[in-house]
């Protein structure tokens, strides 16, 4: 599944197969999970940097020539735009936020290795500081993961959980290119959305296989019709450059950052190649930096059956037989949807879904309890409600297209292509790890990027950034979506003395927010006074 993530209300609203790159559950299905927590820990002064008026060159070769070198200069119209904010406007069917919320838009290379080409408006929205101004450190630009989640959208529903932070920092979100405000992408129909649900995603026959593989096919080819020239300029590292120049246009000398999730993989890209310009940098939720495609899948499988295997302990139940229980109810499913009033089924594919949704936040392992009860029945009403609002379906059958976004970023990204045969052999694997979710995520490698109509663009992305100013890396012993190995090695792929671990032995996708006063206070304490916590610091 796509994971979606967002810094304490982690949301999904993505195809979960490909969930380490989703992490926000959607705005009503608010994660907060966790104890208060307590833990110690000695911390140092960090340089945060001051904002300071829009940097005037494209001269500058620290703004413009980042880590690896590959990008040539922006042109001075690009580095010096003045942003017009004015007031949001209601767009994607989402209310128009409060007076307190401001829009605009930056003009951005829709091919950085062109900067005198074609342009992409992509769409940002803040709230001011509400300390005093000669407090304010700057802006605090944060993305909730996906790809494909609305920065725009999310922001002003979380906000409240940041007004700690509000009080130095302007709050800033935004829209990368490709998603919802930012020429967001569109691949098919909302009736072509629900037929896609109705698809075996783990096939047992060669129909099955057919239909699962032209679904795919056909989903690229809507992708490449509908945004043409943008298809193959949406990816992370376009997005790590944009923000780039969202830094200087926002009159900031040092970005300081919150990534969620995926957004953390787009923050470590971001210190790879601008390592210089590393303000105040938070991960929260790692996305692993160095397992593939097939690692993550792995990853999420073996993190959504840990979190499976503690809701049951949690119910005083032997967890390998709560997991043959839902396994054989999958298996039900499979042979024979259960129908749902209005016409719809609770198939095998949107099953495992809704129960994975639950597994976001420890508050909603109650909803997972009564899903699995009624299901059991003959009632799949509960469990296809979770479902739907993974998917973003609303009442009326509208889909938002968060997961068209996410799937087009994240086949750009990535350059791996299983064939059918070689999805098949991992497949032991995948059910070996976990009866429940490995046949899902094993058929997802080998059918997400599928015939995908451009190429992709790493194997894993390179978030080396020697010379950046310490980042600040969070992980969850009990995160399902992102593993909590990921963070170690997030700290160690961003290279000794900048990446800085800090654990929370939690339960649910993302720590910040979640319930541990530990874990607030140490981030609190570096993003709004540079103070870094010990490099391995636990809060329990």
């Amino acid at each position: 599944m796509a994971a979606q993530d967002s810094c304490a209300p982690a949301g999904a609203r993505t195809r979960w197969g490909r969930a380490v790159r989703a992490l926000a559950l959607a705005a009503s299905v608010v994660l907060t999970a966790g104890p208060v927590a307590g833990c110690s820990g000695s911390g140092e002064s960090a340089d945060g940097g001051e904002a300071k008026p829009p940097s005037a060159s494209a001269s500058h070769p620290a703004d413009v020539a980042p880590g690896d070198g590959d990008s040539p200069a922006l042109p001075s119209s690009l580095t010096d735009q003045h942003l017009d904010w004015g007031r949001c406007r209601a767009h994607a069917g989402s209310p128009a936020p409060g007076s307190d919320w401001q829009c605009a838009t930056l003009k951005a290379p829709l091919d950085h290795a062109e900067p005198t080409g074609p342009t992409i408006d992509v769409a940002l929205i803040r709230t001011k500081a509400r300390g005093d101004r000669g407090e304010r450190i700057g802006s605090l630009l944060f993305n909730f993961g996906g790809p494909g989640v609305s920065g725009m959208d999310l922001l002003p529903a979380l906000a409240p959980q940041y007004a700690k932070l509000r009080e130095r920092y302007d709050l800033v979100g935004f829209d990368p290119r490709g998603v919802s405000a930012s020429r967001g992408l569109r691949c098919r129909s909302d009736k072509e959305t629900q037929a896609a649900e109705s698809l075996d995603l783990t096939p047992d026959t060669k129909a099955e296989e057919t239909a699962y593989l032209q679904d795919a096919v056909a989903f690229g080819k809507g992708c490449s019709e509908q945004a043409g020239a943008l298809l193959a300029h949406v990816s992370t590292t376009e997005a790590a450059r944009d923000m780039d120049l969202m830094r200087q246009a926002l009159g900031d000398k040092k970005l300081h950052y919150m990534g969620v999730s995926y957004g953390t993989e787009l923050g470590g890209i971001y210190a790879h190649l601008y390592p210089d310009k590393v303000g105040r940098l938070t991960l929260d939720a790692v996305v692993d930096p160095t397992v593939g495609r097939i690692g993550q899948a792995e990853n999420q499988a073996r993190g959504f059956q840990r979190a499976l295997d503690s809701y049951f302990r949690s119910r005083g139940k032997d967890p390998r037989e709560g997991t043959r229980e839902v396994a054989a109810l999958l298996k039900k499913l499979d042979a024979k949807p259960l129908p749902v009033p209005g016409g719809r089924e609770l198939n095998e594919s949107l099953a495992t879904t809704g129960i994975a949704t639950t597994l976001y936040s420890e508050t909603s392992w109650t909803a997972l309890t009564r899903g699995l009860r009624d299901a059991e029945r003959g009632d799949g009403t509960t469990l296809l409600a979770l479902a739907d609002s993974y998917n973003n379906r609303d009442a009326s059958g509208r889909y938002d297209t968060t997961s068209h976004s996410q799937r087009a970023i994240s086949c750009l990204d990535d350059k791996a292509r299983p064939t059918v045969r070689e999805t098949k052999e991992r497949l032991a694997k995948f059910r070996e790890i976990s009866p429940v979710f490995g046949p899902y995520m094993g058929w997802d490698t080998g059918v997400w990027c599928h015939d995908w109509p451009v190429p992709g663009q790493w194997d894993d992305p390179d978030v080396s950034a020697r010379g950046a100013a310490p980042v600040l890396v969070v992980g969850n012993t009990g995160d399902p979506a992102t593993l909590y190995e990921g963070a170690r090695r997030m700290v160690d792929e961003l290279g000794k003395g900048v990446g800085i671990e800090l654990t929370w032995k939690g339960e649910g996708h993302g720590a910040y927010g979640s319930g541990s006063a530990c874990v607030d206070s140490a981030v609190d304490a570096y993003l709004l006074e540079g103070r870094i916590p010990r490099d391995g610091k636990v809060c329990s």
